[in-house]
């Protein structure tokens, strides 16, 4: 907890995947949301939109996720080799 408070360790990639699944649930029921949102029901063209909802947002938030922990990836070599050359 000590470096939790002291900002010695990260907690922000902790968190990023708790909001890549919150993401991904968000995608799922837009999609589903929108299949079933047609005028007479489910049409050919309100599936195929929710299906590409449902693809087109994990991919999207799966990317952004990576991302950001690539960032803090980098801040971790970074950090390791101010590190050694300190020593």
């Amino acid at each position: 907890m000590k470096d939790v408070f002291f900002f010695d360790s990260m907690l922000t990639p902790k968190i990023i995947t708790v909001v890549y699944w919150l993401l991904l649930l968000a995608s799922v029921v837009s999609g589903i949301t929108a299949m079933f949102s047609g005028y007479n029901g489910m049409t050919a063209g309100s599936f195929f939109s929710g299906l590409a909802i449902i693809v087109g947002g994990a991919v999207a938030s799966r990317i952004w996720c990576e991302l950001l922990i690539v960032l803090f990836k980098i801040h971790e070599n970074l950090k390791k080799i101010a590190d050694k050359s300190e020593s």
